[in-house]
């Protein structure tokens, strides 16, 4: 105990009055001093989560209350959350409130103050995370047959993760991934609730791969040690996490929050790796026995099926019966084939010659004979016409000849006469289209062509004179063949 403040000084024999702050000060300074650590047990009955991050709340027995508040830097470090109804040991240090003139205590760290506490505080969690559907048959997931890996959430020492191991080893080869994790104390249910969210977090193909089934796994121990498996938070990370996730959580009356969220529970870390792994020899016996009923079964179609056959084959004649009586029928038929051959022939043959003695050369020849008089008749009458048509014919032809002779532009030139051209191939009619220096081209009768030059000016224009003007003029004129 600190010693306590001295009494005032006097002033005029009385004593010097202390200021409202003065006094309210001293005694925060003396509480503080007096009471710098206390260690209280109370029970919740009022709790205020403020935006802030602080907490404030009052504690009572059956005589007293006092207020407490929780600073938002303690918060996060308490073992168990706050709640009305709930009785617990707290420790921190008393002071006052100057501005309301109360007395409270600062708490810095809070624990349940029995078991019965920590399971009643438990049954209101369960309750509300099972009306949210935490705990709902139909999402839970079933565990898969043949995993090729196996995520396994616990500490890296102790007996846990070497039964893990073992029974896997011995049950189903497959890859373990171990996440080393605390699993007791106020910081194990965070690493935990990190451990699962990683694993869901992994992509497939990546380097680390990601789980097919998850264990999580630890010991016995008693409440208070598996009580980090009932921390909502975890609980929560297991509900969202995608991957089967099995609860292997300390004996098998042990009951952990996260038992009920999980998709399989096992009463042991032992028994969790024989539900997430099945057993490779047995898969081998079932193969095999499968395998030997499969070539049992066939055997037993192949013998149905041949038995079949056979009593099919019995109720059948025998091909060389079917072959024989065939046979003879052939026989039979080719016997009567011949015979009928041979009468059809001698009917024909008698039809034949009774028919033919109707038939004489002169039957034919007659018919012939009308049919040559009839055709030398047309031929006397169409004799003339033809030979007339052929001469008239053949006077055209020899007019139409002479008309060719006349018109052929080759013939003039063989009587002396030439053809003139200018370069582009046209014919030159008159010589007055013709300038000096121009070049030409002569073709005469021999079809010799040669190049002339024209000389001197070209002539005065003359106007154009029709055909049939040049006829008035000179009666005599005749028009050429060009």
């Amino acid at each position: 105990m600190t010693d306590v403040a001295p009494p005032p000084e006097t002033e005029n024999g009385n004593a010097k009055p202390y200021s409202v702050s003065e006094l309210s000060f001293a005694l925060k300074r003396t509480l503080e001093d007096a009471y710098g650590f206390v260690r209280l047990r109370g029970e919740i009955s009022k709790t205020t989560f403020h935006s802030n991050g602080h907490v404030y709340l009052t504690l009572k027995d059956e005589r007293a209350v006092i207020d407490g508040v929780i600073w938002k830097g303690q918060v996060r470090g308490l073992s168990i959350r706050p709640e009305q109804g709930l009785e617990v040991i707290v420790t921190g240090k008393i002071t006052s409130y100057p501005a309301g003139s109360r007395y409270q205590i600062v708490i810095e760290t809070m624990e349940a103050a029995g078991v019965g506490a920590l399971l009643a505080q438990l049954e209101r969690l369960k309750a509300k995370l099972a009306s949210e559907g935490l705990f709902a048959a139909e999402r839970k997931r079933a565990i898969p047959s043949m995993p090729a890996v196996v995520g396994v959430i616990t500490s890296p020492t102790g007996a846990v993760i070497r039964d893990i191991l073992h029974r896997i080893r011995d049950r189903w080869p497959c890859h373990v991934v171990v996440w080393p994790v605390v699993v007791q104390g106020d910081a194990a249910a965070a690493q935990v609730a990190a451990a699962i969210r990683g694993f869901d977090a992994l992509e497939v193909g990546s380097a680390l791969p990601r789980p097919d089934v998850l264990i999580v796994a630890r010991g016995g121990g008693s409440v208070e040690d598996l009580w980090p498996f009932n921390d909502e938070a975890l609980a929560r990370a297991v509900y969202t996490c995608s991957i089967p996730l099995i609860s292997a959580v300390g004996h098998e009356t042990d009951t952990t929050l996260i038992d009920f969220v999980s998709d399989r529970r096992a009463p042991t870390p032992t028994a969790a790796a024989e539900m997430a792994t099945p057993v490779l020899a047995e898969f081998k016996a079932t193969i095999s026995e499968l395998g030997a009923r499969m070539h049992r079964s066939a055997g037993r179609a192949v013998e149905d099926r041949r038995g079949r056959v056979e009593a099919a084959g019995r109720s059948m004649t025998r091909v060389t019966d079917q072959v024989e009586l065939a046979a003879q029928r052939f026989g039979i038929v080719s016997g009567r084939l011949t015979s009928g051959l041979a009468r059809n022939a001698a009917a024909h043959e008698r039809d034949l010659v009774r028919i033919s003695s109707r038939f004489s050369p002169l039957l034919l020849q007659r018919p012939q004979a009308v049919q040559r008089q009839k055709l030398e008749g047309v031929s006397v009458r169409l004799r003339p016409s033809v030979l007339r048509g052929l001469e008239r014919a053949c006077e055209r032809m020899e007019a139409l000849t002479k008309l060719h002779a006349s018109a052929d532009p080759e013939r003039p030139l063989q009587r002396g006469f030439a053809r003139v051209t200018r370069s582009d191939g046209s014919i030159i009619r008159a010589g007055a289209v013709l300038s000096g220096g121009e070049v030409v081209a002569i073709k005469f009768g021999d079809q010799v062509t040669r190049q002339a030059i024209i000389e001197g000016p070209p002539p005065a224009p003359v106007a154009p004179q029709t055909r049939a003007a040049k006829r008035k003029t000179d009666p005599s004129a005749q028009g050429g063949l060009f």
